[in-house]
This record gives C-alpha cells, sequence and structure tokens, in this order.
C-alpha cells in the first residue's frame, strides 16, 4: 500500500478519477434512468388510465404515494445484503425483479390491484438508490463524492427530459391489439429493467479491486486512498451498524430527505396533470413535450452546483439555497394559470430541488464507514422516500378537497423551506460532531 505521501502526490490522480466517472457513472446512470422512469411514469399514464378506471385525485395520491411503503421497508436490507456479497449480483437481481413487476402494472384492472403492484414495486426497486449511492462510497473519496452522485442523480431529469416526450408520444399513438395506451405505456418502460439487470451481472464490478478498466498501481491507491478515510472516520467515531440506525445526525439528514423529496415527488407526479389543467385540448405528446422543459433547464444547473460543492468544500449552502429557491418556485404557483409562466416557475422549482442532490447525498460518506454506512445511507433513504409519499398523497388530497392542484404545491413548497432549514442547522462538519 502506498504512503500517505505518495498518495498525495500520485501522478495519476486525475487520471484515475476521470476513469472511473466514465466507467462507472454512464452505467448506473443508465440504469436509474430506467428506475426513475418505472417509477413516474405512471404520472403520465394517469392522463388515459385515471378515467378508465375511475381512480380519483385523493386515489391516484396512494397509487403514487404506495410505492414509497414498499421502498421504506426494504432499503436497509436491501444495503446490507449489497454491501455483503457484492454489488454486481445484487443489483441485477433487483433489476431483473422490478422490471417483471413494473410490466405487469399494465395489466391491472382496477385501482386496488394498482395499489398492490405499486407496493411490490417499491419492494423490489428500493435497494437500487441507497445501493448505488452506497457504491459510489467504494471508488470516489468524499471529496469527490458530490459530484459523483450529482451525475448519478442527473438521471431524474434527464428520465423527464426523454421520458416525457416519449410517454406522451406512447399515450396518443400506440392502441396495438385494442390494448389500452397507457397500459402498452407501463409494459413496454418496464422491459428496459430486466435488460439492464442481465448487463449488470456482466459487466458491473462490484469492487475496485474486480475493475478490468484498472492497472494495479490504479486499484492500490484507489484502496489505500479509501482505507485512509476510513481509518479517520473511525478515529473521529467509530460508528457499527446498528449504532448509524440510532445516531442524531442520521436522523437530521434523514429529515431533510423527506422534506426535500416530498417537494420533489410532488412536482413530478403531478406536473403533467397541472399542465393539462391549463391548457385544455393539447395532445398528450405536448404535454409530454412542455413537461421536459423545466428538467432540460435543471439538469446543468444540478451539474454545476455539485461541482461547486466538491471544489469548495460546502455543503449547506450549496444544498439550502437552491432548496429556498425550488420552494418559493412551487408556493408561487397559484399566482398564475399561464402555461407560460408556469412552465418558467416549475423550471425554476427543478433547478432548485436536483441541485440539492448532490451536496446533500455526500453527507452521509462524511463520518460513515462500512457496514454503519450501509445501514446509514440506507434509513436517510428510506425516511426520505417517505415524502415519496406524503407529498403526492397530499397533493391528491388537497386537490380533491379544493378542486385545485395548487395548495397541495404550496404545501411542497413550505416542505421545501424546511429542508432548507434543517440543512442550515447542521454543523459546518459532521465527522467530528457526529457523536
Amino acid at each position: 500500500m502506498a504512503s500517505e505521501a505518495g498518495i498525495a502526490t500520485s501522478p495519476d490522480e486525475t487520471r484515475t478519477i476521470h476513469k472511473l466517472r466514465m466507467r462507472i457513472i454512464p452505467f448506473v446512470f443508465v440504469l436509474y434512468i430506467i428506475s426513475f422512469l418505472d417509477r413516474i411514469n405512471i404520472s403520465f399514464a394517469a392522463l388515459t388510465m385515471n378515467k378508465e378506471l375511475a381512480i380519483t385525485s385523493k386515489q391516484f395520491g396512494w397509487v403514487a404515494g404506495i410505492f414509497f411503503f414498499g421502498y421504506f421497508l426494504f432499503e436497509i436490507p436491501s444495503n446490507l445484503m449489497l454491501h455483503k456479497i457484492g454489488a454486481r449480483i445484487w443489483i441485477a437481481c433487483i433489476l431483473i425483479t422490478w422490471g417483471f413487476l413494473a410490466t405487469l402494472t399494465g395489466l391491472v384492472h382496477s385501482v386496488q390491484q394498482l395499489y398492490v403492484v405499486r407496493f411490490l414495486l417499491g419492494l423490489a426497486e428500493a435497494g437500487y438508490f441507497p445501493g448505488i449511492a452506497l457504491y459510489l462510497t467504494y471508488w470516489f473519496r468524499q471529496r469527490d463524492q458530490a459530484q459523483a452522485i450529482a451525475l448519478f442523480l442527473a438521471g431524474i431529469p434527464v428520465t423527464s427530459i426523454l421520458g416525457s416526450p416519449v410517454s406522451g408520444f406512447l399515450l396518443d399513438h400506440v392502441h396495438w391489439m385494442n390494448v389500452s395506451s397507457w397500459r402498452w405505456l407501463l409494459i413496454l418502460e418496464g422491459f428496459p429493467a430486466v435488460v439492464g439487470g442481465v448487463l449488470t451481472y456482466f459487466l458491473l464490478p462490484s469492487w475496485p479491486a474486480e475493475a478490468k478498466f484498472l492497472n494495479q498501481k490504479e486499484k492500490d491507491w484507489i484502496a489505500a486512498e479509501l482505507a485512509r478515510e476510513g481509518r479517520e472516520k473511525l478515529a473521529s467515531h467509530n460508528i457499527s451498524a446498528g449504532k448509524a440506525l440510532l445516531n442524531k445526525r442520521v436522523w437530521h439528514l434523514g429529515l431533510i430527505g423527506f422534506t426535500l423529496n416530498t417537494g420533489m415527488y410532488s412536482m413530478n407526479f403531478w406536473m403533467p396533470q397541472l399542465v393539462k389543467s391549463l391548457a385544455n385540448g393539447i395532445s398528450n405528446s405536448l404535454i409530454g413535450l412542455l413537461v421536459m422543459i423545466p428538467h432540460l433547464v435543471g439538469l446543468p444547473v444540478m451539474v454545476m452546483v455539485s461541482r461547486s460543492s466538491d471544489r469548495k468544500q460546502e455543503r449547506r449552502f450549496h444544498a439550502a439555497i437552491p432548496a429556498i429557491t425550488a420552494g418559493i418556485a412551487l408556493a408561487s404557483l397559484g399566482a398564475t394559470h399561464s402555461v407560460f409562466l408556469t412552465i418558467l416557475l416549475l423550471s425554476f422549482a427543478a433547478l432548485g430541488i436536483y441541485s440539492v442532490y448532490g451536496p446533500f447525498y455526500s453527507l452521509p460518506g462524511d463520518f460513515l464507514t462500512g457496514f454503519a454506512a450501509a445501514s446509514g445511507i440506507a434509513l436517510v433513504s428510506s425516511l426520505a422516500n417517505l415524502g415519496g409519499f406524503a407529498g403526492p398523497y397530499a397533493t391528491g388530497w388537497i386537490s380533491e378537497k379544493t378542486g385545485s392542484l395548487y395548495g397541495g404545491l404550496t404545501v411542497a413548497g413550505v416542505s421545501l423551506f424546511a429542508s432548507a432549514t434543517l440543512m442550515l442547522l447542521l454543523p459546518r462538519r459532521l465527522r467530528s460532531k457526529a457523536a
């Protein structure tokens, strides 16, 4: 193992990090696009599905949100399994399972059946995001993680950039064998997960030691750097996997994630229906193109903010300021019924929300390592994804009571203000304060 002095002056450091980004990030990024599409494509299916199955706004809130109950239950055990048996096998199993369940979603005939399949889909998909958040800590140092996570999570806006026009087109044009277009949408968009699972088994290395694209010197350097960081974390505060689940900083981060995801999923699940309510008579294909715009705006800003966060080694303000921006945008939607101004406000909401994720999800790795990182990251993600239920359900419930989506989206904006406040209450460095 190289000495720390040798590591610090390694002439291959920049090239090695670039190689990791080019070989690891694109693959998990594509898989995340598949993952996120399979959880939010129900928002486009709803444009015709809700009428066919007689689904009310409140029931659709349950359809969107019940996914995250299953997600919540299985994230921690899934991450512990990934850390034990490796990402290649575990992630492949996750993808194939959720791919089959995603296609089954297109075969339901009642809202009750839809509840069951969406719950099972969340259970199956639960391990992917927290698993990859953990997986990236096996390859990237703390100083490089915000940008690595943001490049991976860029799959969120990219999913909508690509998926929105495709979903709108499928709704308008695919009615094969007299089967409803929303069914084909869910079936066709679920199948890539199965293909991705097979490719994962053959292409995704579990650890740097398995990476054929690295030479031995690069493998030794990564191992030495991560081992050094691990020793620093243990010297600062030795947290076991069990203690990580009781650690107050882990729960604090989970609450930040909960309030953040309340806003993000409210926006994503209800955006197509909001745009449709403002522009009656337009095609689903055009709705898909309009919904694409906010995500297209949010993508480059997300990457720039994460890059700045890594360069300055600052997380709190890089997350809090975008969250405040997004909160103001969502809370202001009720002030206009113009399609142009609504898309503009949604663009500010998207760029704000997406910019939070890179700095935020680099924080658990600041003080957790090993099995503690596996359980701690999973707990943060589990609590965060409960916001995926709370936001869409609250928006649907308020919409049914008031006849308008604006009240629910205002609540989502307030939730983002709470997220920013909780972020600013964190200490500047978690590692020294984790006790």
